[in-house]
């Protein structure tokens, strides 16, 4: 594993943009790293903007969440441009003749047969056509990522041998990973690990020229880590030992966030807990594997719901909500005290929104990492509270917003009357546009003392609720905003250039 021994305090001012890949427009029902991300770049470019900010890149599971993986190492395969694939001859103008069309939004339901279906014809092509420098390049890529890729492949032929159930549902020998079923399974689906392996493969490779290409125009790229796994992964298939479980796989405890001033019963996410004991016996490896994964692929990282790391709420498995959990100490400092010895200083932005106590503070900053400000925080009339620009210290990451709020337009419109007049009055607005109103709320965040700042891309657009990326704590209708073409304008990358150099981010 490689030093990464770097922290963002060393880092000059700068500006960004939030925008997931599947929101990018295109001819194939989802955004991913073809022309299009490119073009985004591009327009980074243009608009002086130094940073790229995603969600997490994995196989989406429940829900499409990408904060729902199948695997905290693998990449989404929704995710592989297909032009690359014309271009290698391993698809043809024909086989695209039937792609979902739906424009500003992701079909997930017509996508993923469609698109899954297009890479194994992909595969199977490139097992007839490949050249032995492809075929080699593809083992070269396997053997280097054998610790999680194997376990990967495995899994997935395993969830489509059982259309797609969860693990625990498996016949117990497969279940439990019994070595002689488990070895005969793996020599019978021996092709079907190697298309997960191929998947892997692409999407890694198309990413990594991707990230070649940010470099050479100035632009970082800004990733995103969960701090749980989803119950229905190879990690926790692969790794039952670290995770409270009972005998049958099924956690024991789970992962939520306990009662607040937004939600009497708080919020149940359903996420196995990690058994902590066992990662500090294994001296962190787990984890130390995750970080580096993700530092391999990004230049920063955002560990979301940090203040786990310090104590996390616990509930027994079984209930309703998340009303009778519990708080539990978690080993954060050992964590990253090992972790840094292996790989040097970490550029993380720890997620410490909501109800943060001193400990999680003390962590935070003893580690040197960035905090989060969320400008539509900033304006609760009633109160007085840290998310306003005056308050940042400068080792801090300022939103308008992120994919969990509403856009910036969008809150404007449901804000009481009383915070939206604050807001104008704090930034100074003279319009009564949203969209001008929209762009105030840019100016402010920009002009802010904050180290980094990001915008999604939807408040440069000033787009309204409708726009929004997810809503926490409900299902449908979520991670599928997408962007259709001329949207990003020279008109709009030309402002927010302006914009950027007037406060020093250029």
């Amino acid at each position: 594993m490689g030093s990464i021994d770097h922290s963002l305090q060393s880092e000059p001012r700068s500006a960004g943009v939030l925008l997931h890949p599947t929101s990018l427009p295109g001819a194939y029902g989802i955004g991913s790293f073809g022309p299009e991300a490119y073009a985004f770049l591009d327009f980074l470019a243009r608009a002086n903007q130094r940073l790229w900010q995603v969600c997490p890149l994995g196989p989406t599971g429940y829900g499409d969440s990408p904060y729902q993986c199948f695997s905290a190492f693998a990449g989404n395969p929704l995710l592989i441009g297909l032009e690359s694939l014309l271009a290698d001859g391993l698809l043809s103008p024909d086989d695209l003749g039937d792609a979902p069309d739906a424009p500003g939004v992701v079909d997930y339901a017509a996508v993923i047969p469609w698109k899954s279906a297009l890479l194994k014809r992909s595969f199977d092509r490139f097992r007839k056509v490949a050249p032995p420098s492809a075929r080699a390049r593809l083992a070269r890529f396997a053997a280097l990522n054998a610790e999680w890729i194997d376990d990967y492949a495995l899994f997935m032929a395993l969830k489509d041998a059982h259309e797609g159930r969860s693990w625990t549902e498996w016949e117990e020998p497969l279940r439990d990973r019994e070595p002689d079923p488990i070895d005969a399974f793996r020599a019978e689906h021996a092709e079907r690990l190697e298309l997960s392996r191929y998947q892997q493969w692409l999407f890694h490779a198309q990413w990594h020229a991707l990230r070649a290409a940010g470099a050479t125009v100035g632009v970082r790229f800004f990733g995103d880590l969960p701090i749980f796994v989803a119950h229905d992964s190879a990690d926790v298939w692969a790794h039952r030992d670290l995770f409270l479980l009972d005998d049958s796989g099924s956690p024991t405890v789970v992962a939520g966030v306990p009662p607040d001033y937004f939600s009497a019963t708080g919020q149940l996410w359903g996420n196995p807990i990690y058994d902590w004991e066992a990662h500090e016996r294994s001296g962190f490896a787990w984890w130390t594997s995750v970080l580096a994964s993700k530092f391999s692929l990004y230049d920063f990282v955002r560990i979301d719901h940090f203040r786990g790391f310090s104590a996390y709420w616990s509930i027994p498995a079984g209930e309703s909500t998340a009303v009778n959990g519990r708080w539990v100490e978690s080993p954060g400092r050992d964590l990253f005290t090992m972790v840094e010895q292996r790989l040097g200083r970490l550029p993380v932005i720890a997620e410490d929104l909501g109800v943060i106590t001193p400990d999680v503070v003390e962590l935070i900053e003893e580690f040197g990492f960035a905090r989060m400000k969320v400008l539509q925080f900033a304006f609760d009339a009633n109160e007085q509270n840290d998310y306003l620009p005056f308050t940042y210290d400068r080792n801090c990451v300022v939103y308008t917003g992120t994919h969990d709020n509403d856009t910036v337009a969008g809150w404007l419109e449901h804000a009481s009357a009383a915070d939206r007049a604050f807001a104008l009055d704090y930034l100074l607005s003279r319009s009564d546009e949203r969209a001008e109103q929209a762009w105030d709320f840019i100016r402010g965040a920009i002009a802010s003392t904050a180290r980094f700042c990001v915008v999604p891309v939807q408040d440069l657009l000033a787009l309204g609720s409708d726009a929004r990326m997810n809503k926490p704590g409900t299902l449908g209708g979520n991670w599928s905003f997408r962007l259709t073409e001329g949207l990003l304008s020279d008109a709009i990358a030309d402002r927010l250039a302006r914009l950027t150099a007037l406060y020093g981010r250029a």
